[in-house]
Parts: structure tokens; sequence; C-alpha cells
């Protein structure tokens, strides 16, 4: 989650913010294709006082923030404040303030008061790095290196590891990589100063950027590789303690499975699986020889792993996949070393995580440039990059919005010529009607649908009016007009799909301080940090005109996807946002779009495995098909509410228990029980042999066969 707020970050920055500085530290933010995309500048005042300016722009958006707070010997914060902007522009202005025991703080969502004792930090809901550097220190000190939070929380600190490091001047020092705990869903890794009062160092951030002190960037791979060393011990121990696999042969009696193709859920039935393959679906109650693993349904709904058709998959986003029935990704756009490294962990059962089918994600060269894939200038670079997805494997390419229009139709015909789908956002200059022209398969997200009807070839789209734009204008469109249901009708003769990520769109209608619609499902679940941000606006919404049109804009993208759907139009689901939570919040935006609950569970089952060209595998509950598996409490396909009750996932031969997860990450449990696995004793199977003396007893019967 924080990874995501920040991956939002070229930049010059003013030079340092006083003469009677005590220090200065400026980190640079460099991406991992060798580019400044953002820095922070940190000032150490002489009479306690910390300022810090931090500004980050990748993909035309980033922060804006002006900092400043004040310590005492203790750790305890007693003023923190930030001003500025967020990602997608929403203004920024917080403050924290500590007499005493008393503390106080007001942001533009918020506002609280709290009476305190003894030491704690205050936690901002927007800030720089700087604030990790000074708890960094505090943590350090403490004797059992955990600190108390405002509002709420506590956070901990592990030292992972230490490393010698050397500047670009050959100066060198002694580094050491810490884990903190108790802020999000996953661990955060920083790197720290050794001193008496440690401080940041650098922030690895593998596959997207590093934030290293200047004059130390040279460092960032020997980093990274001992970041990733630390990293992946916590991950396999993770997987080993929450996937319970399933050896022999399985069955999951008495469930209802839910049947794709027809939206229907069947009678009873007994599933078998074995070697993480389904070899039978028989009605409730047949016969059955030599079952290891038994599995009792109890009468629960029994789905095909669900699919989320737009992630951007990490090392930790596979619990939160998991433990809501998400088993298959398609990941929209990643580093491609990260991904191929985090699939081959996988396959080898290393990551709890689920199934990902790549999306190569190719940009063009321009300030606006988002940085990860591959960022080409020309056709041949195209091709190129288009040659390394297909050897490695991706059936499909997503276009972003710096490539190069003159070379659009070029590169989707090669593309196709390799034999890859092809979608994306419409490059800017273009309709969405000419990128389909051009030979799109799939348009990714709602806005760059519906940009289609209010940008001209001078438009610019690649900053933050792909977003202002439709929240101030889809308000006024009239889809009943010949232009709207001409392009729908394109969209069907083609038979073009569409990835219109509703849930991660919400946030154009939402103000700061209300809870975002696609988090209501399941704020009350998450660690009391998490769900504080779920509340925080994204979009500068001025006052309550403008916030209705934004409403009026946000319902009318709903109502376009269920005109679509209804017309014939393929729709899949995708999230782009809080990993298989907000895949729910989804699915419920499609009811609400007018789909019946069953279509919407067909739209992220079937739909998932035929526009990842994975049928023949995926989306169904088939003998001969990978056992990927959700039972579900309740009956989602009348409330698709009840598709958050997911109680057991099965999946590449493991049995996963959501609860597990969910306790192992802090988050309240959606369901009761988990159904219980019975193992029944076998005898040892062979599994040695002695050839040598079989072939001596072999050739001397021979001699009288």
């Amino acid at each position: 989650m924080l990874l995501k707020r920040l991956a939002i970050m070229p930049l010059a920055l003013a030079a340092a913010f006083s003469a009677h500085a005590a220090s200065t530290t400026k980190y640079l933010i460099i991406s991992e294709n060798a580019k400044q995309i953002g820095a922070q500048i940190t000032e150490r005042l002489d009479d306690g006082t910390t300022k810090v300016r931090f500004e980050f722009k990748n993909n035309g958006r980033g922060p804006d923030l002006t900092e400043q707070f004040r310590m005492t010997a203790d750790g305890s914060m007693t003023s923190y404040s930030v001003q500025g902007n967020s990602t997608f522009g929403a203004v920024v202005n917080e403050r924290f303030e500590r007499k005493g025991d008393q503390a106080e703080w007001k942001s533009t969502s918020e506002q609280g008061q709290k009476t305190v004792n003894g030491a704690a930090g205050y936690l901002p809901l927007n800030s720089s790095f700087e604030v990790v550097s000074a708890y960094i220190g505090v943590l350090a000190a403490a004797p059992d290196h955990k600190m108390a939070l405002l509002p709420s929380g506590t956070l901990s600190q592990t030292v992972l590891d230490t490393l010698e490091v050397s500047s670009a001047s050959g100066a060198k020092q002694t580094v050491q990589l810490v884990a903190q705990t108790g802020v999000g869903l996953s661990p955060a890794f920083y790197w720290a100063t050794t001193d008496s009062k440690p401080r940041l160092f650098g922030v690895i951030i593998p596959g997207f950027a590093n934030i290293l002190e200047e004059g130390w960037q040279g460092a960032a791979p020997q980093m990274a590789a001992r970041q990733k060393q630390a990293e992946s011990k916590m991950l396999e121990s993770l997987a080993v303690k929450l996937q319970q696999p399933l050896n022999g042969l399985t069955v999951v009696r008495n469930a209802r499975v839910f049947d794709s193709e027809k939206a229907v859920v069947g009678a009873p039935s007994d599933i078998y699986l074995l070697r993480g393959r389904i070899t039978a679906v028989l009605p409730a109650g047949s016969p059955s020889q030599g079952v290891v693993n038994t599995i009792d349904a109890e009468g629960r709904i029994v789905l095909p792993g669900l699919f989320d058709m737009h992630g951007h998959v990490d090392r930790w986003s596979g619990a939160l996949n998991m433990s809501t029935g998400v088993t298959s990704v398609r990941d929209m756009g990643n580093d491609n070393t990260q991904l191929q490294a985090m699939l081959d962990e996988t396959a080898a059962g290393k990551l709890l995580a689920p199934q990902v089918v790549p999306a190569g994600f190719l940009e063009g060269e321009s300030p606006f440039s988002a940085n990860n894939g591959y960022v080409i200038k020309d056709l041949a670079e195209a091709k190129k990059a288009i040659d390394w997805y297909a050897q490695h494997g991706y059936p499909q390419l997503k276009i972003y919005n710096s490539f190069p229009k003159a070379i659009l139709k070029d590169t989707v015909a090669y593309a196709h010529s390799r034999g890859m789908r092809v979608s994306g956002h419409i490059p800017a200059g273009l309709r969405a009607q000419e990128a389909l022209d051009a030979g799109y398969d799939e348009i990714q997200h709602i806005n760059q649908v519906l940009l289609n009807f209010l940008v001209k070839p001078d438009t610019e789209t690649r900053n933050l009016n792909r977003f202002v734009l439709p929240a101030e204008k889809v308000a006024d469109m009239d889809f009943n007009s010949k232009p709207y249901k001409d392009f729908v009708a394109g969209l069907v003769k083609k038979q073009i799909s569409i990835d219109p990520t509703l849930s991660a769109f919400a946030f154009l209608q939402q103000r700061d301080g209300d809870l975002n619609e696609p988090y209501k499902g399941f704020a009350a679940n998450m660690p009391p940090d998490v769900a504080r941000g779920f509340a925080v606006g994204g979009m500068k919404i001025e006052n309550d005109k403008v916030w209705q049109r934004y409403q009026k804009s946000y319902a009318k993208m709903i109502e376009f996807v269920g005109i679509m759907y209804r017309a014939g139009v393929p729709i899949v689901a995708g999230t782009d946002d809080v990993p298989g939570f907000t895949l729910h919040s989804e699915l419920a935006l499609l009811v609400k779009a007018g789909l019946t609950p069953a279509q919407a569970l067909q739209v992220a089952t079937r739909n998932g495995a035929r526009y990842t060209r994975t049928s023949h595998e995926r989306g169904s509950i088939t003998p001969g098909k990978l056992a990927d598996l959700v039972l579900v409490d309740g009956d989602p396909t009348k409330d698709i509410a009840d598709l958050r009750k997911v109680a057991a996932v099965i999946t590449r031969g493991y049995l996963v228990s959501p609860r597990d997860i969910d306790a192992a990450l802090g988050i309240a449990p959606f369901v009761a029980a988990t159904p219980k696995l019975v193992t029944t004793p076998v005898a040892a199977a062979a599994g040695a042999g002695n050839e040598g003396a079989l072939q001596r007893i072999e050739t001397s019967t021979r001699k009288h066969d």
C-alpha cells in the first residue's frame, strides 16, 4: 500500500533551507532505469527542528510535501506539520501537537485527541521518509525496540543484516538493514546508519527505485541483493507456515459447485484432486478409493479460483490474494527482472502467491513516462521489447500513456504476429477509437474508455488530466446518443474486452474524511492504521458543488459498464488497488452496474480464463483443469457481499486458510471457521529401488521364460 502511494513520484529542488542548519542531508530518488524521479532534502536545525522538502514524480503524478517536526529526548514527537499536495493533487494539510500527556491531531480527513502516557510517535497520513528516519533512532534505543504510535498501534524494529558500502568518492561506511512492522500489511525494509544515533541511510524498492543519500547511489545493487536475501527468508517462512501441502488423493465432499459457463450452482458434489489438478467431479457420496485427504465443504458453494485481471504483484501481496480467493492475477505492469524472479519463487513454493499471467509493459520516452517494463523511443526498440516478452511467454502486451502514436499500428501488428493480445491505456493524442482502429484487443480503465469522447489531438492525458477531465465531464454524457451507441456497437462487433477497474476509480468522487466506497466492505476488519488511510481523499475537491458533480460522473461510469455488458461487450474484473479485497468490491460494483451476482462471478472466473488464454486449465471446476477452488460461506450467487466470506482456498496443491493469513496480518477474520482437513494415514510409498540387483534376477529368470 505504501509503495503504491509513493510510486505515483524529474525534479529540481531548491537549495538548503537555512544557512544556519546544523546538518543537511539530501536523498535522491532514482528509478530502476537510472532516472532521477524525486528527492528529499532534510535539514536538522540547532534548535531541534527538522525541516523536509520531498517531491516525487512518476507516471505524470506524485506528491509534493513540505514538512516540519520536533522530537524530545525520549523519542516522543511533540509537533508535526506537513503541507502540499498528494499523489493525485489533493491538498495535504496535517498537524499534530503534544503538550504533556495531551496529544491532538488534525488533517483534511480527520481530527482527534488522546491522553498519552510515556513516549509515543505520531503516524502521519502523508509524509516524507524523514519520519521513518527519526523513528529508526528511537526504536534502536528502546529496550524492546518497540514504540507506541498515535493515533494507535505499535511500531517494532528488527535488525536483519549489516553491510559495508562505498561512495562515489571512495568513502566507506557500515549500514544496517532493519525491518519495521506494525504499520501496513507487510514489513517495511530500510537501510540505516550504525552510529550511536542511527538514522535513515536509504530505501531500496527492488524493481522500482532506490532512495539513497547523494553520492552513495553506486551501493544500490549490493544493498538490493542483501535485502532480497533477508526478505526471501521471511517470505519462505511465511509460505511454509500458511500453505498446507495436499499430498496424495484429496476429496472435497458435499460441495455445491458454481458452473461458471452457465452461471448457476449445481447439486452437491465431491471434487477429487491430485497433484494440483482436478481428477473427477462426482455426485456427493459416490464411492471412493485411496483417499488420503478429506475436506468436508459442508454444503458450501465452491467457486473456481477468482481472477484479478489488473494487478501489479509484489512479494507480499500474495497473502492478500490468497485470503480472498484470488488464485490467478494478470500482472499489468512490473519490473521485468523482479517479476521473473517472483514467477520462479512461486513455482518453487517459496512464495504464498497466486499464479501470475504477465502482460508486457511498453511505454514511450517522455517527461511523463512510467519507468518500468520497457521504455522505448522507436519501432525497432518496440519490436525488440516485444521479442523479449514473447520469448518469455507473455501472452499480452500493455501499451502506456507516452507511447509514440506514430508507431502504434505497426507495433500492435508486430505483437499480433508474435501471438500476443494487445491492450493498454490510450497513448496521448489519440482517442480510444483510434487505438482500436490500430488493433487494440482490450482497453484498461473506464476513464481511458470515456476519454474517447473528451480528448482532442492536443489534449494532454499523461498528467492528472486523465482523471480530472472524466470527473468533470462524464456527468453530462448522453449514453443514448448516437456517438456512444456507435462506439459500443464497435466494441461488440470486434469483441473488444474492457477492464474497467471501477473500484480503483472510486477515488474520483471521494472527499477527505469519507470512507471510500470500495473499502466499506472490509475497512472494519483491517488494522487501524490501514483503515485510517481509506478515508484520505485523492482528488482536489474544493466544494460540495464539485463533489456532487464528481459523484454523478462516477455513477455514470458505473452505468456505462452496465450498458457495455448488456450490449455484449466482454467485461473482465480487475482491481489496480488493494489486492484481493477490492476484487470483491469490483464485483459488487458490477452488480451495481446491473449484472446479477452470478454474472459478476462468471466475469471473475470464466472471463478471467478466457482473456488470459488459460481456459484449458482454469476458470471452471472441470476434470483435467488446475485444482483452484474457493470455498465460501453463504451464497455469493444471490448476495455478492457473501464473497468476502472465503473459508478455504486450494491452489497449486496447497490448502490455505484465510483465517490463518488474516491472523498473521492483523486482519479480523471474515469467517467463523475453516473447513477441517482429515488425513488418513497410508502405508509408506515405495520411493527407492535397487535396479542393479533386479537386473541380476531378471537376467537369470529370463533363461527360463
